[in-house]
C-alpha cells in the first residue's frame, strides 16, 4: 500500500469529475458515520452536484460512529429502508456484506470497475487499497478514508523533559519512559494518553496487539488470537500507561482538550484528528506527529482504519449515477479535500502528487506521519459472527478496569477472552 512511492505518469488515466445526463431530478440518499466528517462529505457532495445539477445528494443524520452506523444499516435492511450509499468501516464490511448479500440488498462493484478499464484502475488505486473493500474476493466498497494510528506530542514538553523531539522513541518502553519524565501532577500535566478504553471500536486495541507481532483473530477468521503472550503484553501496557506514563483515564473529548491546553505530553490517535488539533493548539506550543511505536520491527503491523463507500441502490439508472459519485469521492480532487480537512491518508494514488497534495504536505509536515508508515499497514480485523459491536463495548469496559487497577492484566485478559468467545458463539 505504498501510496507515496507511486510515480504518476504523464499518460495516467485520471478520474475526471463526471457530468451525467439525468432525465429528471434524482435524489441520492447517503448515510455516513461520525458527524464531524461533514467537513469533507459536504464539499465533496457539493462538487458533484455543481457538475450535475440534475442530481441532489441528500445526507441522513450521521451515525455517531462506525458501530452505531453498522447497527443502523442492519435495522434499515430489515425494514427495507436502506440508503442508496453508505460508508462502512473496514472491520464491519465483511459482516455487512454477508448479511445483506443473502437478502439481495448490496451491490458488488467489480463490473463497474471492469468497465473503466485496467489503466483506470491501476493509475488510481493501489491493489492494497482496493483489497480494503473486498469480501470473499469480490469488490463491495471503494476505500474513501484510510488511516493508521499515529502519535501526537507536545514538543515543548518533550524538550522540557530533556528529550529531543526529532528522536522520538520508537518502542513502547521508550514512550512510557519519556511520558514518565513529562508527567507533572503538581502542575496538572499528564505524561501520555492511549485512550483505547474510550475509543468507539477495537482499532487501538488491535494496534497494541499487532505492533508486537500478534493478531486480533486467527488467519482463518474463526476465533480470537490474542489469548496468549501478545494479548497479555497489551494488557500490561494498558496498566503501565497509567502507573508509569501518567495517563488519566478520561474520555476522548477531555483528552483532546487537555492536549490542546498544553497539559498532555503524548497522545495516540487517528490522523483524522490532525486538522482539529492543529486548529485547537494554534500557537500555544509546537504540536508534532510521528510514527506509531513498533516493539517487533520484523513482524509488527498496525491496522488500517477508515471506511469504504458502498452501494445499496438496486435501480440500474441510480447505480450508474452512484458509481460516478463513488469515482468522484475517491478521485484526487476529492481526496485532496478529505486529507486537508482531516489528516487521513489519500486513497487515490494520484492525490499525493505535486498537482494535488504535494505542496500541502510540504507546508504541513504533521500530515505526513501516516504516509511514512504505510509499509507497516495491516488489516483492520473483523470478529466472526454478528456481535462485533457488543464485543467491543464489552472489551473496552474490561480494558478500562485493567487501566484503573480493578483487574490485573492477567485476569483482564482471561475475562476479555472468555467474554469475546461467548459473544462470538452467541452471535
Amino acid at each position: 500500500m505504498t501510496l507515496s512511492r507511486r510515480t504518476v505518469l504523464a499518460g495516467a488515466v485520471a478520474i475526471s469529475i463526471p457530468k451525467i445526463a439525468v432525465a429528471q431530478d434524482m435524489i441520492i440518499d447517503i448515510l455516513y458515520p461520525i458527524p464531524q466528517f461533514a467537513r469533507f462529505h459536504e464539499p465533496v457532495a457539493a462538487m458533484f452536484m455543481q457538475k450535475n445539477p440534475g442530481v441532489k445528494i441528500q445526507f441522513r443524520a450521521p451515525a455517531p460512529g462506525y458501530d452505531d452506523g453498522h447497527q443502523t444499516i442492519l435495522r434499515a435492511a430489515m425494514t427495507r429502508q436502506l440508503p442508496d450509499v453508505y460508508y462502512s468501516g473496514y472491520h464491519l464490511l465483511p459482516e455487512l456484506v454477508r448479511t445483506l448479500k443473502q437478502r439481495g440488498q448490496i451491490v458488488a462493484l467489480d463490473d463497474f470497475m471492469a468497465k473503466e478499464g485496467d489503466a483506470f484502475r491501476t493509475d488510481n488505486y493501489a491493489d492494497a487499497i482496493l483489497n480494503l473493500g473486498k469480501v470473499e474476493g469480490k469488490l463491495y466498497g471503494i476505500a474513501f478514508n484510510a488511516s493508521n494510528p499515529i502519535v501526537f506530542f507536545n514538543a515543548d514538553l518533550v524538550r522540557k523533559a530533556g528529550a529531543d523531539p526529532d528522536k522520538f522513541p520508537t518502542t513502547f518502553d521508550g514512550v512510557i519512559a519519556l511520558a514518565a519524565k513529562i508527567n507533572d501532577p503538581a502542575n496538572g500535566i499528564n505524561g501520555m494518553s492511549y485512550a483505547a478504553h474510550a475509543w468507539p471500536d477495537a482499532w487501538l486495541f488491535e494496534a497494541l496487539i499487532s505492533q508486537s507481532g500478534g493478531r486480533l483473530i486467527t488467519e482463518d477468521g474463526t476465533d480470537i488470537a490474542f489469548d496468549g503472550p501478545h494479548g497479555l503484553s497489551a494488557m500490561k501496557l494498558f496498566r503501565r500507561f497509567v502507573t508509569e506514563g501518567g495517563m488519566n483515564v478520561i474520555d476522548r473529548d477531555q483528552t483532546m482538550q487537555q492536549l490542546a491546553a498544553g497539559k498532555l505530553g503524548i497522545y495516540f490517535a487517528s490522523p483524522n484528528a490532525t486538522a482539529q488539533l492543529t486548529k485547537n493548539v494554534g500557537d500555544k506550543f509546537t504540536l508534532r506527529t510521528t510514527k506509531f511505536p513498533i516493539d517487533d520491527p520484523k513482524n509488527g503491523r498496525i491496522p488500517t482504519g477508515g471506511n469504504a463507500v458502498v452501494m445499496f441502490a438496486q435501480d440500474p439508472a441510480r447505480q450508474k449515477v452512484i458509481w460516478e459519485f463513488i469515482k468522484l469521492a475517491t478521485s484526487p480532487e476529492a481526496q485532496k479535500i478529505v486529507v486537508e480537512m482531516s489528516g487521513y491518508l489519500p486513497t487515490n494514488l494520484r492525490a499525493s502528487g505535486p498537482e494535488y497534495l504535494g505542496p500541502f504536505y510540504d507546508a504541513n509536515p504533521n500530515y505526513r506521519a501516516p504516509i511514512t508508515q504505510v509499509e507497516r499497514a495491516g488489516p483492520w480485523s473483523a470478529y466472526p459472527g454478528g456481535n462485533a459491536v457488543r464485543i467491543w463495548r464489552t472489551q473496552r469496559d474490561l480494558i478500562a478496569k485493567v487501566m484503573r487497577g480493578e483487574l490485573t492484566p492477567e485476569s483482564g485478559l482471561a475475562e476479555i477472552t472468555k467474554a469475546t468467545r461467548d459473544l462470538i458463539k452467541g452471535a
